[in-house]
C-alpha cells in the first residue's frame, strides 16, 4: 500500500471499541499523564510483548512527561491527517491500561501494522485486546491483511 492512501478516502475511521473489559478512543494529548503513567510502570513488561521485541519503544529509561505529550500530539496529528489510527485502552473505570496502534507496513505481504500493549498489573488483556482489536479490523476496517506481530 506503499503507494496508495493509507485508508480510503471515503472511509470514515472508526472511533471507539467498547468490550465489557475495555474500550478504546483515540489517543490525544489529553491522555498525557495517564498514559506517561501506564507505560512507565511497565517498561519492562511491554518491551516483552510481541511487536516491541526490537528494542525501540518504550526507550528502557523513559522519557520526560513533556516528550509523552508531544508524542500524544502527533499520534492525535497522525489520525486527524488518516496516516496512522492510536487508540488509549481504558478498563470500565475509565483508567489508562494500555495502547493500540494501526499504522502502514512497509511489507508487501500486508495493509496494516497492529501493535499494542498493556500495563504490566493488566497481562491478562493483552491476548483479548489483541483478539478483540483484530475481530473489529476485519469488520470495520478497510484492511484485509493485517501484521499483528506474531500474535
Amino acid at each position: 500500500m506503499a503507494s496508495e492512501a493509507f485508508v480510503p478516502a471515503d472511509f470514515e475511521p472508526p472511533t471507539s471499541l467498547v468490550t465489557d473489559r475495555f474500550r478504546l478512543e483515540p489517543l490525544g494529548p489529553q491522555h498525557n499523564a495517564p498514559d506517561h503513567a501506564a507505560w512507565m510502570s511497565s517498561i519492562e513488561h511491554i518491551r516483552a510483548t510481541p511487536g516491541y521485541q526490537d528494542g525501540s519503544w518504550p526507550p528502557p529509561e523513559g522519557m520526560s512527561l513533556e516528550d509523552n505529550h508531544r508524542d500524544l500530539t502527533r499520534h492525535a496529528a497522525d489520525f486527524a491527517d488518516r496516516i496512522g489510527f492510536t487508540f488509549t485502552v481504558l478498563d470500565p473505570a475509565a483508567d489508562v491500561v494500555g495502547c493500540v496502534y494501526l499504522y502502514p507496513t512497509s511489507s508487501e505481504d500486508h495493509d496494516v501494522t497492529i501493535r499494542s500493549w498493556v500495563r504490566a498489573d493488566r497481562a491478562d488483556l493483552d491476548v483479548p485486546l489483541a483478539d478483540a482489536v483484530a475481530a473489529w479490523l476485519s469488520t470495520d476496517w478497510p484492511w484485509t491483511r493485517l501484521d499483528r506481530c506474531g500474535r
